[in-house]
């Protein structure tokens, strides 16, 4: 039986690691072909390997145009068009508002918000000349709602909620789908630096289903977003943060 993405070509950036490499190992699983993109190229290309002919490994600057340019070529070069684009890569820094340095806000920005700008505006040539395709953005609990000590990461993630909405208007009626994916605590190396086995206790006790979450949870919804399960899904924002999102405090 051929897989939910059979046929499909997608890339995904931050896919050595945690949550795209768990895209990525999905994606593949499912029958597409996969570029996987990241600035670590010792696990990106390990992880490539493992997964053999269906996967390639790139090393990639979200942040920098020419290295889209360069990623979104070799994609259609090596694979065919690209159909999907998982929005993956991004980076966390905690700072409190009256101590955070500015160049530390802005290499947030460009990580985050920028690259995700730039992924959407590289491969929507591709999409449009080829009929259409689905962008999935990586947003996060923290584009739903706030917390102290994350306002330049929250920032961004909020921006890339409000990116989304925009480009699913302007792209749609190209046949491009345009969706964001709000993860809440998730056990990855990016979440386990800081703070480790105690962050991930503590973040349990926050959580109604009482535990943190695992890039497992996250890539089925990043299955059904790429698949044409979701034809008519566009500018959605899909919390998988285990129900953290369904409620409101009354201070900290």
């Amino acid at each position: 039986m051929a897989g939910r993405l059979e046929g499909k070509v997608a890339i995904v950036t931050g896919g050595a690691q945690g949550q795209g490499a768990a895209i990525a190992r999905a994606y593949v699983e499912e029958g597409a072909k996969v570029v996987i993109a990241d600035v670590a190229k010792d696990e990106g290309q390990a992880l490539a390997d493992g997964l053999g002919d269906a996967a390639h490994f790139v090393h990639h600057d979200v942040s920098d145009a020419a290295s889209w340019t360069a990623l979104v070529e070799d994609t259609n070069a090596r694979f065919g068009p690209v159909d999907v684009l998982a929005n993956n890569a991004g980076i966390l820094r905690f700072g409190d508002i009256e101590r955070q340095s500015p160049e530390e806000v802005e290499l947030v920005w460009r990580v985050n918000q920028l690259g995700v700008f730039l992924g959407m505006q590289a491969v929507s040539r591709t999409m449009r000349k080829n009929g259409g395709g689905s962008i999935i953005n990586a947003s996060s609990v923290e584009g739903l709602a706030g917390m102290p000590s994350c306002t330049a990461y929250a920032a961004t993630k909020w921006a890339i909620r409000g990116m989304t909405k925009c480009a699913a208007m302007e792209l749609g009626p190209k046949g491009i789908r345009v969706n964001s994916v709000h993860p809440g605590m998730i056990d990855t190396p990016m979440t386990r630096v800081h703070g480790g086995d105690a962050a991930m206790e503590f973040g349990a006790s926050k959580v109604p289903l009482r535990r943190v979450g695992q890039p497992g949870d996250i890539a089925p919804v990043y299955v059904f977003l790429a698949s044409d399960e979701s034809s008519y899904v566009n500018g959605a924002e899909i919390a998988v943060d285990g129900g953290v999102t369904s409620t409101h405090a009354f201070g900290a």
